[in-house]
């Protein structure tokens, strides 16, 4: 009976230290680290005129699910390609006031490109 109880008390204890997340665990980590209150977001100005672009080649801070909006202004079609994964691709209409939003879910490097002006308008370097 002794045994019994011994090893009843052995698994039980197995149990209840297998309930709790360890830090570890990747899906511990993730969730820990998404914040249920997001930030604001991040807004990106782009201008398209003459065939110049404004901003070209700039760096932009993000966190993973902010909300990441490029403003459009633009005297010709286009693309925005947001190279994230997955990737990401806006038609970009000769007027002005366009706004597009998204959001980038894995950190790193993340170029937003310009398909025919063949510009890069910024990198956005995402954090957790």
């Amino acid at each position: 009976m002794m045994i019994r109880t011994a090893a009843v008390l052995v698994a039980a204890a197995a149990v209840v230290s297998g309930c709790g997340t360890s830090a570890d665990d990747p899906a511990a980590r993730t969730s820990a680290s998404v914040s249920v209150d997001l930030p604001a977001e991040v807004t990106i100005s782009v201008r398209i005129a003459g065939g110049s672009v404004t901003p070209t080649n700039t760096r932009t801070e993000a966190r993973v699910f902010q909300p990441i909006v490029l403003e459009v202004d633009s005297d010709a079609a286009d693309e925005l390609h947001v190279h994230s994964e997955p990737s990401q691709t806006f038609a970009v209409e000769p007027k002005a006031g366009q706004r597009f939003q998204f959001t980038v879910t894995v950190p790193g490097r993340v170029d937003v490109e310009l398909h025919h002006a063949g510009k890069t308008v910024t990198t956005l370097l995402i954090r957790q």
